[in-house]
């Protein structure tokens, strides 16, 4: 599979703070890749430089197939960005800031009126689109902000932390979009989120840590390695599971212990049958595995 972003010992400084340090990784054409990391560590520089909205200091930095030094043209018409904080005119109605930010890229007349109903029916906002954006929530803007990035009908949808302060109802709104665009058009989705159950579902990771790498792999094979597994027993008394030797939390109705891996837990299960009636195993979460690799938690928190 080609690759729809190709990054190599890129670097950026800030006085003497290395935001970004000779960091390199790639991300596969329709791929969902999730590039996670504590306030600081590099993730929107990274993203300031793909879009060229900030020069690197070296490196090199390849969308599409094209080195974005060269094809910074072509490379802005195959990436959408969400940024953090919205680009919108707050002053402008939806429609207005959307038929303008299309104007930008040649789509007027009859090819806007038929983007614009595709985008209103997909992210559901035909019936603000009157309102000028700073009479809207923060969850109405943000589907507004998403619908500027996709009204080119890029190839790479680029979300820094798209989420965050959002109702359950518009993040909901929001993968459900997501995951339509992925399945049907094959569109590439690069994120970055402080929540941990987002990242759970992407294709491949990378934890950021300072500009550097700290861990890469799909979310299994990270969890298989940063974390182990939980058994929580809901109908067995904490007095029976002392026969275990291992540590023994509660949660709510239920009493969990760790162990490092599904072997064990299989051991456990066939040395005390009697233990395991009303069971369930579960893999480490991606919070537990952002924790082992950076020793810090995500600010936005969550688990999957």
């Amino acid at each position: 599979m080609e690759n729809a972003i190709e990054i190599r010992n890129l670097n950026k400084h800030f006085g003497e703070i290395h935001a970004v340090n000779d960091l390199s990784f790639t991300v596969k054409k329709g791929a969902f890749f999730a590039f996670l990391g504590v306030n600081g560590a590099g993730k929107s520089t990274t993203i300031q430089m793909i879009s060229g909205r900030l020069t690197k200091d070296s490196g090199s930095i390849w969308v599409d197939g094209m080195d974005i030094s060269q094809n910074s043209d072509a490379v802005h018409r195959t990436l959408g960005i969400v940024f953090q904080n919205s680009v919108l005119d707050a002053s402008l109605s939806v429609y207005d800031n959307l038929r303008s930010r299309a104007a930008l890229y040649g789509i007027t007349g009859a090819a806007f009126a038929k983007r614009y109903a595709e985008l209103s029916s997909l992210l559901d906002f035909d019936n603000y689109a009157k309102r000028p954006l700073s009479k809207l929530s923060g969850g109405q803007k943000r589907r507004i902000d998403i619908a500027r990035a996709l009204i080119h009908d890029p190839k790479i949808l680029i979300l820094d932390e798209p989420t965050t302060g959002l109702d359950p109802q518009t993040r909901h709104l929001i993968w459900q979009v997501l995951t339509e665009l992925r399945q049907k058009q094959e569109l590439t989705v690069f994120l970055t989120t402080h929540y941990m159950e987002e990242a759970a579902d992407a294709d491949y990771v990378v934890i950021l840590d300072s500009g550097k790498i700290a861990a890469e792999g799909t979310p299994l094979w990270l969890k298989n390695k940063y974390t182990g597994d939980y058994i929580t027993f809901y109908s067995a008394a904490e007095k029976d599971l002392s026969v275990l030797s291992l540590p023994i939390s509660r949660q709510a109705n239920a009493l969990c212990v760790s162990v490092p891996d599904t072997a064990a837990a299989t051991r456990l299960i066939l040395s005390h049958p009697s233990l395991f009636t009303d069971y369930e195993i579960t893999k480490g979460k991606m919070d537990d595995v952002f924790l082992a690799v950076t020793g810090k938690h995500p600010e936005g928190g969550g688990s999957e």
